[in-house]
């Protein structure tokens, strides 16, 4: 048996993984994908309530495993995923919240850079300001692949920058300040995933659904939430099965 604190699975641990992972926030989503997007799946651990699944997907191996709520979360399971089990594509797939005026709710946002007002960058005590980027291949061939995926759909996709926030109730209330620097939406965990990734020599990309507007009062409904999201699902396995 191969274990960390938060990951715990068999012996042969490291061929239980896939080289793709897609990580949902929510344990329950993650659950969602495995029963509903994939075939032959398995359990391969189940740590604090976070299940990690195999499966495949039109017949392309791939793991799907929550990553909580937050950059140090997300820290975690990454850098174990990328250092432990051997995982080559962590594919972070969420909700975001537009700053943009130009988006609407169901819209796809892809992160080429994630900006953030954390301090996880800071333990890489570099000399001045590090850029957390998505990998360009995992990013082209999703946003390929995204532009045929809606073309027949109300929604769009953009690709920028997002801001993972430290934050999700924000006393200083300026996270739409940052939308005059160009920044598309904010979210919680995608800069933690690319720096950590850039730190392991890996690659990963985050993929977010826009949930709500921080500009007005729409956001999505249950049933949305259920339908829309599905895009962003199937967007993130093609994305694995092209790589």
């Amino acid at each position: 048996m191969i274990s960390t604190p938060h990951i715990v699975v068999n012996e042969e641990s490291t061929s239980w993984f896939a080289k793709t992972v897609l990580m949902p926030g929510d344990p329950k989503r993650a659950e969602y994908i495995a029963k509903n997007h994939l075939t032959d799946v398995n359990v391969i651990s189940d740590v604090r309530a976070i299940k990690a699944f195999t499966g495949y997907y039109d017949g392309t191996r791939v793991s799907v495993m929550a990553s909580g709520m937050g950059m140090p979360s997300i820290g975690i399971y990454s850098n174990e995923l990328f250092n432990i089990f051997n995982v080559d594509n962590i594919i972070r797939i969420g909700s975001a919240g537009a700053i943009d005026k130009s988006l609407k709710v169901g819209d796809i946002v892809i992160g080429q850079g994630a900006c953030t007002n954390s301090n996880f960058l800071s333990q890489y005590n570099l000399p001045g300001t590090f850029a957390p980027i998505a990998n360009f291949e995992l990013l082209k061939t999703a946003y390929d692949t995204a532009v045929l995926q809606i073309e027949s759909t109300k929604y769009n996709c953009k690709v920028g920058n997002l801001l993972s926030s430290d934050t999700f109730y924000d006393d200083s209330n300026k996270t739409m300040d940052w939308g005059k620097m160009g920044v598309l939406a904010v979210e919680m965990e995608t800069a933690s995933l690319y720096a950590t990734a850039a730190r392991a020599g890996k690659r990963a990309l985050g993929i977010c659904t826009i949930s709500d507007l921080l500009f007005s009062s729409e956001a999505m409904t249950a049933e949305e939430r259920e339908t829309t999201l599905n895009t962003m699902i199937e967007i993130a396995l093609k994305t694995a099965k092209i790589i």
